[in-house]
Order: C-alpha cells, then structure tokens, then sequence
C-alpha cells in the first residue's frame, strides 16, 4: 500500500517560523493562539497581512522549518508496512524547491529523492493521504487523513489525526 504525507504543517511547522519572522519585523508578539478555521495572516493586523506571503516567497524560508513532534519517528515506522511518499505542493512558491530538498534531507534522509514529490495539484495514485488541506482530497478516492492545524479546526467531513501518535495508531 502507498501512504503519500504532506510537508507543511503536518510535516514541518511554518506557523512558528511565521511567529518568530512577525515578532523580529515588528516587535509586537503575536500569540500562539489562532482562532480556530482562520489561517495565521488572518489573525493579524490588516496593514501587514500580506507580509506572511512575502516571507513564505523568500528563498530560505523553507529551510528551517522546525520538525513537527514525532514526526521523523512515525514515518520511519510508516516504512515498515508501506511505500512512503513525502507529497507538497512546492511548485506554488518556487523558491520552496530547493529548501524542502535540503530539509527532506536533513531530518528524514531515510526518505530517497524517489519517494519525494514536489507538485503543483496533488493527483497522486496513492492509497491513504495525509494532509492538513481538504482541497488536496478533492477527487481522492483512498483514505483521507485530516492533520490537525488551526485552519481546518472546524473541519468535521474527514477523519482526522491530531499528532503523529494518533496517525501510527490508525495505522501502523
């Protein structure tokens, strides 16, 4: 069986990334807390909302995403039992190409540049997904796994896994 997984936020966390980037630029702290089915920009003032696509363009922002808890150790698992494939839509910034490389590289570098698809649509033959946006299970007929973030919150049509504990006990 194929299992394809997400990079971001069910892989690596961008939403810290976002946090430390808005409190070094304008020295206002931005709390954790995200309304929930809101997505980060949206939880800050209007006149620098448009930063967070400025940062998420730049080339480096990628790179050092942190990794989220369990991660590495779930997909490591994963493997025992199916064909892991690391799925993004990378081609939506282009600069996230050669990060996301790199990243992959760094903390799972038990996955081959095989299993990685860097994508635009993500219309993959596979048989589970696991991603935090509903969009990427539009015409998916296997088993859709719903990684919790802020904005899918109140999202209640797909099974849904919390933490990479929960994805191993549906799964391993």
């Amino acid at each position: 069986m194929r299992i394809a997984i997400d990079m971001d936020e069910v892989l690596a966390d961008p939403i810290h990334k976002f946090i430390h980037l808005y409190n070094r630029d304008h020295q206002v702290p931005l709390d954790l807390v995200i309304a929930p089915g809101t997505e980060i920009f949206q939880n800050v003032p209007a006149e620098v909302s448009d930063q967070w696509f400025n940062y998420i363009n730049e080339k480096g922002f990628f790179r050092d995403l942190p990794v989220i808890d369990g991660a590495v150790d779930a997909v490591k698992a994963l493997q025992q039992k199916y064909e892991v494939y690391i799925v993004s839509a990378a081609m939506e910034f282009k600069n996230s190409l050669e990060d996301k490389l790199e990243w992959l590289a760094e903390h799972f570098p038990f996955i081959s540049w095989k299993q990685i698809i860097f994508c635009g649509e993500k219309i993959v033959d596979v048989d589970i997904m696991i991603d935090d946006r509903i969009k990427n299970f539009q015409n998916f007929d296997g088993r859709a796994l719903l990684f919790t973030s802020p904005h899918n919150l109140l999202i209640t049509d797909y099974e849904r896994v919390d933490n990479w504990q929960q994805v191993l006990q549906k799964l391993a």
